[in-house]
């Protein structure tokens, strides 16, 4: 029904392929996540399981055979070719490549916690320009191309209209991130202002926010993987993505997605020196 669909709206082959790909590691990942997995730490300390190593591989592959001169870049393996030159419809040359993060979650995922997700976007040049969000436990999926929109399961999503910061409902990751990052004071500040206050970490805190359902979403100490498909499809909702030094990249470390309508004051409140 997905591929349907977005073959009917005329959505780029790309994404097409991304979603059947994504739906492919949402039924590996249920396999392991019913079974149970074991948690080894990396190097750095985060945590990572057979499934996060076994789906990142499958990607990968089906990428490679499918664009083999696309860069991929992902948590688990190695940065294949980095940015690889393609030509556009245009006629320039820019770079492409896919940025992938098998599990989403994994601390959730190895505790039994159904709230992670497989996180796929497409990068040309420096934009992201089609992202793909599945969580395959609670059927989540959501998607967006640049200029096409942004969608769940087959539905057109809008971020929501509130335009006072004390009718806003605030996501946020982990705060210890956040006080590392030395925002503390504004997140506070931004606590105060706000309606109501939740620690939807992950990909829930995000697409409570593409879904008009909450305001705002805080996340710190995360990777471009973690942000990439987030970027476009909060855009493509109608809302905003600014990253921690106020500007719009997923490489920062961090980011805040909001509505538009509130966009300037939690910008203002957060970053104030940005």
């Amino acid at each position: 029904m997905t591929k349907e669909l977005v073959l009917a709206s005329a959505f780029r082959a790309e994404l097409v392929f991304a979603l059947d790909l994504i739906e492919e590691a949402g039924r590996r990942a249920v396999k392991y996540f019913e079974s149970g997995v074991s948690v080894d730490a990396k190097e750095d300390g985060s945590p990572v399981t057979r499934a996060d190593k076994d789906i990142e591989h499958m990607i990968r592959e089906a990428i490679e055979q499918t664009f083999p001169d696309d860069g991929i870049l992902g948590e688990e393996e190695i940065e294949k070719k980095a940015f690889l030159k393609y030509q556009s419809e245009e006629g320039n040359k820019l770079m492409r490549r896919w940025i992938v993060d098998p599990i989403d979650g994994t601390y959730n995922f190895a505790r039994g916690i159904p709230i992670f997700s497989t996180l796929m976007a497409l990068e040309e040049g420096d934009e992201i320009v089609a992202g793909v969000v599945y969580n395959p436990v609670l059927k989540d999926l959501y998607w967006a191309e640049k200029g096409k929109g942004a969608f769940k399961n087959g539905e057109r999503i809008h971020v929501s209209e509130v335009d006072t910061m004390s009718e806003a409902l605030f996501n946020f990751g982990g705060p210890d991130r956040i006080m590392k990052v030395g925002l503390w004071d504004g997140f506070t500040e931004l606590i105060k202002r706000t309606c109501r206050q939740r620690g939807f970490g992950d990909y829930l805190g995000f697409s409570f926010v593409f879904e008009g359902k909450a305001e705002a979403m805080l996340e710190t100490g995360v990777k471009p993987w973690d942000l990439a498909p987030m970027k476009i499809i909060v855009e493509e909702a109608g809302g905003t993505f600014v990253d921690l030094a106020g500007g719009t990249s997923v490489y920062q470390g961090g980011c805040i997605v909001s509505n538009k309508k509130l966009a300037h004051e939690f910008k203002r409140i957060l970053l104030p020196n940005v």
